[in-house]
């Protein structure tokens, strides 16, 4: 599987983010997004994964069953947890596990040491629980591509870890990463862009 992007510019209120940006992504490959604030990085993330229009340019995604699109390939996790917080922990997870759809729960439970507070409605938790949870999604349906928007904001250093390990098996397990972050992960990463100034691709 290769995801592919070729001449991708992106203007927002009047104002070019970037422009003619290109870079190829293999299975097993990683990549990191980097830049100051407002350089386009979210942007760019939503782009890829299909809630922003294109202004020029081209992403799709090659070698899938079926010419399944790239909403169908990818988990964005975004600055926002996607969490309810009327329901509990479980119901957020059984949600998107019927929503996406998935497996059972229990490992994401489990992984991300949220199965103590299971029957907790989601709007009692900490910062850092809800961030977790959100973040379990990623393990309740198998998706090869993850777009990850800082998504260490508000973990604690064990749980910052544990999401580095996550992501390095699901590298190792042959899928995609491409992370925005201000701050190191614990992850090693193949590729990198920076946006803005200094705009430009190491491939």
């Amino acid at each position: 599987m290769h995801l592919i992007v070729e001449n991708l510019t992106c203007v927002r209120g009047g104002r070019t983010l970037f422009a003619d940006l290109s870079f190829r992504l293999a299975s097993g490959e990683s990549l990191r997004l980097q830049g100051p604030n407002g350089s386009g990085k979210t942007s760019l993330l939503r782009i890829l994964a299909g809630f922003l229009e294109l202004d020029s340019g081209t992403v799709r995604v090659d070698g899938v069953e079926n010419d399944a699109d790239i909403g169908e390939q990818c988990h964005y996790v975004g600055h926002l947890n996607g969490v309810k917080s009327t329901l509990t922990v479980g119901e957020n997870l059984e949600f998107w596990c019927s929503y996406l759809p998935g497996t059972e729960i229990n490992t994401a439970l489990d992984r991300f040491a949220l199965g103590d507070l299971q029957d907790i409605p989601a709007g009692m938790l900490s910062a850092g629980q809800r961030r977790r949870l959100g973040l379990a999604r990623l393990l309740v349906a198998d998706r090869p591509i993850w777009f990850l928007d800082e998504p260490t904001v508000s973990l604690d250093t064990g749980s910052c870890r544990i999401f580095a390990e996550l992501v390095e098996a699901h590298i190792g397990a042959g899928g995609m990463v491409i992370a925005a972050t201000h701050v190191p992960l614990g992850v090693e990463f193949q590729k990198s862009i920076t946006l803005g100034k200094m705009a430009g691709a190491d491939q």
